[in-house]
């Protein structure tokens, strides 16, 4: 399963709603599947800090080969920061729902609101959590508990769940200031290990994140200024 299938799952509660604001949601997807690509050796980040593709050769998954063709073809070489803004979250948010309805770990219920106002929610198709939501619930949990190296999938997932603000709905009981923390320590114990294929990727990863965690600030403020307008 996808980092950005996973993240999708522990965004929405069990009755089917997103847990997220569409705008974090979408953005924290879309640098789930540039995470996805940086792991998979694709693309490195340069000394002015652009993403610059080094292996465009397809990666078999549709979703994750069109954003790097979408990269790999663009005349500009542009920041993570940029591709979070430009790349279509929304468009993918809608695919990667449809794609789990399709593979029957959600259902698509739609009903309406007060008899008037529409309203679409994606429940588990089995009436229990989904395992694969249970299985990275119970990764990330370990992974925050146990002092040894984590996997390089699971350390950006925890990356990916701090960043868009749902560490509160998937590390319970834990404070803000203490996960971020041993999200770092863990970053910095698969470098020490040797897990991350390169030097480039490990920056292109780190870069990516921090690109993310930059654009939910942004977009959490002009949302509040809004609203208090």
């Amino acid at each position: 399963m996808r980092l950005a299938d996973e993240l999708l799952l522990l965004a929405y509660s069990d009755e089917g709603d997103a847990q997220l604001g569409a705008s974090s949601l979408n953005f924290g997807l879309s640098g789930a599947v540039l995470l996805e690509l940086a792991l998979a050796g694709r693309f490195d980040v340069d000394g002015d800090d652009k993403i610059v593709v080094t292996d465009a050769t397809p990666t078999g998954d549709p979703v994750l080969d069109e954003t790097l063709s979408t990269v790999a073809n663009d005349k500009k070489t542009r920041t993570p920061r940029d591709w979070l803004s430009r790349l279509p979250g929304d468009k993918l948010h809608q695919r990667l729902l449809d794609d789990l309805v399709a593979a029957g770990v959600l259902t698509r219920e739609q009903d309406k609101v007060l008899w008037v106002f529409p309203r679409t929610r994606y429940p588990s198709a089995h009436g229990v959590q989904p395992p694969q939501e249970t299985d990275a619930r119970a990764r990330l949990n370990a992974a925050l508990d146990g002092p040894d190296p984590v996997d390089p999938r699971t350390s950006a997932l925890a990356a990916l769940v701090q960043a868009a603000g749902l560490s509160g709905k998937v590390f319970d009981g834990r404070k803000g200031r203490d996960v971020k923390r041993r999200i770092q320590e863990m970053s910095e114990a698969s470098v020490a290990s040797g897990q991350w294929a390169s030097e480039g990727v490990r920056k292109a990863i780190e870069q990516v994140e921090a690109a993310l965690i930059t654009t939910m600030i942004a977009t959490t403020v002009v949302t509040t200024t809004t609203t208090n307008n």
